[in-house]
C-alpha cells in the first residue's frame, strides 16, 4: 500500500502559457494548474497537490520540496536546456531513492527523462489536428483501471514510432493517429527504487489535460508511482566480509536490496 495522502508536485515549464495567447486561452491557470486540478479532483483526500515551475528559484524543486514529494509530474517543451543540471541530478537521485515520476508529452526530451532512459528519446511528430486513439494493451494494469478502451482525443499532436526508448518494463497504452501512425504512449519503468511512467497525450495547443479520461490516467499513475514506504533510500554498495553469513549476520530489513517493487 502506498503512503497516504500521496504528496504530489506538479512541475510545469510554464513558458507557452505566458508567451502564446492560444495556449493561455486553453490553460488560463497553466498546464500545471490543469494537471494539478485533475489529479486533485479524481483522488480527493488521498492526495496533497502542489505546483512548481521553471521560473521559481531552483525551478521550485529544492531539496526540501523533493523530500516532501512522493510523486513528481513533469511537463516541458520549449526550455529543456534552461533546466539546471544540479536540479536534474537532484530529481534523478530522488527517483532512484523511491520517488515516483510521471513524464508527460514533450517531456520525452527533458534532461531528467533522457537521464533516466539513457537514450535519445527521439520520435516522429506532426501537429495537424490528428485524432488520437489511446488503446489499452495491459487491461489489468492499475494505471488502466476505469479507463475506456480506447480513449478518443479529437485533436492532438501526432507522436509516432520509432520512439528511441528502452523496452518498457510494462507497456500500458499504444496510440494510433489519423495518418495511420502508432506510438507507445504509456510506458512504465522502474529505476532504482522509483517508478517512472511516460504518458504522451498533452500538447500545449490542445485541451488534452481537461479531458476526464486523461485526468483519470494521470491520477491512476500517481497512485501506482507512489512509494510504498515512507523512507527514501538510494541503493548503495555494501562490503561484506568473508564468512559474514556463517557468523549469523543478516541483512537489515531497511537494506534497499530487499525492497520489493
Amino acid at each position: 500500500m502506498s503512503v497516504s495522502p500521496i504528496r504530489v508536485t506538479v512541475w510545469g515549464e510554464n513558458v507557452h502559457e505566458q508567451r502564446d495567447a492560444s495556449v493561455k486561452e486553453i490553460y488560463p491557470d497553466g498546464m500545471h494548474g490543469a494537471i494539478a486540478n485533475g489529479i486533485a479532483k479524481h483522488l480527493g483526500e488521498d492526495v496533497v497537490v502542489r505546483t512548481a515551475t521553471l521560473q521559481e528559484p531552483e525551478h521550485g524543486l529544492t531539496a526540501e520540496v523533493l523530500a516532501q514529494t512522493d510523486v513528481l509530474t513533469w511537463w516541458g517543451h520549449a526550455a529543456h536546456g534552461e533546466v539546471s543540471d544540479e536540479v536534474v541530478d537532484r530529481v534523478h537521485e530522488a527517483v532512484l531513492g523511491g520517488m515516483g515520476i510521471l513524464v508527460l508529452h514533450s517531456g520525452h526530451f527533458s534532461k531528467i527523462f533522457r537521464k533516466l532512459m539513457g537514450t535519445t528519446c527521439s520520435l516522429d511528430w506532426r501537429s495537424e489536428n490528428d485524432r488520437e486513439m489511446v488503446w489499452t494493451v495491459a487491461p489489468d494494469h492499475p494505471i488502466a483501471a476505469g479507463v475506456p478502451n480506447p480513449i478518443v482525443i479529437p485533436a492532438q499532436e501526432m507522436y509516432g514510432e520509432y520512439f528511441d526508448i528502452p523496452q518498457p518494463d510494462e507497456l500500458v497504452f499504444i496510440s494510433s493517429f489519423t495518418g495511420g501512425e502508432v506510438f507507445r504512449s504509456g510506458c512504465a519503468y522502474r529505476r532504482g527504487r522509483g517508478r517512472v511512467f511516460y504518458f504522451s497525450p498533452g500538447d500545449q495547443e490542445y485541451p488534452v489535460y481537461h479531458h476526464p479520461d486523461i485526468q483519470r490516467v494521470l491520477s491512476n499513475a500517481v497512485t501506482w508511482a507512489a512509494p510504498t514506504g515512507t523512507e527514501r533510500i538510494t541503493p548503495f554498495v555494501s562490503r561484506r566480509p568473508t564468512g559474514w553469513y556463517d557468523s549469523g549476520e543478516s541483512l537489515p530489513t531497511a537494506d534497499p536490496r530487499l525492497a520489493q517493487s
